[in-house]
């Protein structure tokens, strides 16, 4: 029984979000001094050759990151690479500050390892994310940059924000994420409509003077041929890749009885369908365009699947709340095992391997 497994139970008596804000100072305070990273790296960090992927023009340690919306405001990149991650996605950061979805809006599945959240791009605005990531500094490993709209924007108003954030972060940026599809904001207009879409990347390309891998988020809840469409998209435009998938809104399968919170879903009930969606992606583009998968990740064989998959990269949330600090070492030491067990001597070796 590891120590997490311990306080979990006390931590899951407090609502969701204050547990996690709570969560969040811990690392916050852990962080600020050279001897307490060095203390969680030595406990935490697992390193393997076989574990590294080149991407992005970056060197990902291993491919166990953590996705948007645990680190909104990029308050804890550092003590998260200590844990171990090989990347850290921050956001979904706005051009101001937005208060988001009135609270409670973070629930925990207990019975489903899952959670739903209609948090609604709460957080502190681009220039307070600005001047954290100029006084910290960004960590070693890869960051990512999750750039969203505020939601009292018009659709033309959406371009400009999107623009604002990318203009004021992407320095700080291995890669930019556009998320146009989030459950939990106003639906306003259709964010995810080509129209839209080409104004949006035609918006960021013509900013994009450091090459900044510029990647979009989707949804797993459109039908296969609306996602094939936005990727013939991303393709047209030559942007660098698809993080797949964001929260769903499906309920199917479900125990608990907190299904019924209106917001996205999370956590292991997404495991095999955002798998899918991942597949389909990689079969649909010949493997040729750069995939990272997110959805139920919580152990090494679930994050080698979608590896196997098409993935070259994972991420989660929702498994590292339920599964603590320890998340990444088990499942990059698991993921070595299982690399060695089928002969490949390296996770991008074994991209792709289920595809026909």
């Amino acid at each position: 029984m590891t120590l997490y497994s311990r306080v979990r139970p006390l931590a899951f008596t407090l609502p969701a979000e204050t547990a996690h804000d709570l969560g969040k100072r811990t690392l916050r305070a852990a962080q600020s001094t050279w001897p307490t990273r060095a203390a969680l790296s030595a406990a935490y960090r697992y390193e393997h050759p076989a574990l590294e992927v080149e991407l992005f023009d970056a060197t990902f340690p291993n491919p166990v990151g953590v996705a948007a919306g645990f680190d909104k405001n990029a308050e804890v990149t550092h003590a998260l690479e200590a844990l171990g991650f090989g990347f850290v996605e921050i956001g979904t950061v706005t051009p101001y500050p937005q208060a988001g979805n009135d609270r409670p809006r973070l629930f925990r599945l207990r019975e489903d390892e899952a959670m739903v959240n209609r948090m609604g791009f709460n957080g502190q605005g681009m220039e307070r994310v600005k001047s954290r990531l100029e006084t910290d500094g960004t960590p070693k490993i890869p960051l990512g940059v999750n750039v969203g709209k505020m939601n009292s924007s018009t659709e033309r108003e959406a371009i400009e924000d999107y623009r604002r954030v990318f203009d004021r972060l992407s320095s700080f940026a291995d890669y930019v994420v556009v998320n146009v599809s989030c459950p939990n904001t106003p639906d306003e207009f259709d964010e995810g409509s080509p129209e839209h879409l080409r104004e949006i990347f035609e918006t960021l390309e013509a900013e994009n003077d450091r090459d900044v891998p510029i990647l979009v988020k989707i949804g797993p809840d459109e039908p296969e041929e609306s996602v094939f469409d936005l990727v013939d998209i991303v393709r047209e435009f030559d942007l660098d890749g698809v993080v797949a998938t964001n929260t769903s809104t499906s309920r199917e399968g479900l125990e608990s009885p907190r299904q019924e919170e209106w917001g996205g879903l999370s956590g292991k009930p997404m495991a095999d369908r955002s798998t899918a969606v991942i597949r389909s992606l990689a079969e649909y583009t010949d493997g040729d365009l750069p995939i990272i998968g997110v959805g139920g990740v919580d152990s090494a064989e679930n994050a080698y699947e979608k590896i196997r998959a098409g993935a070259s990269l994972v991420q989660l949330y929702t498994g590292f709340v339920y599964e603590g600090p320890s998340t990444a070492k088990r499942i990059n030491r698991g993921l070595v095992e299982l690399l060695e067990r089928d002969g490949f001597s390296s996770v991008e070796a074994a991209v792709g391997a289920d595809l026909e």
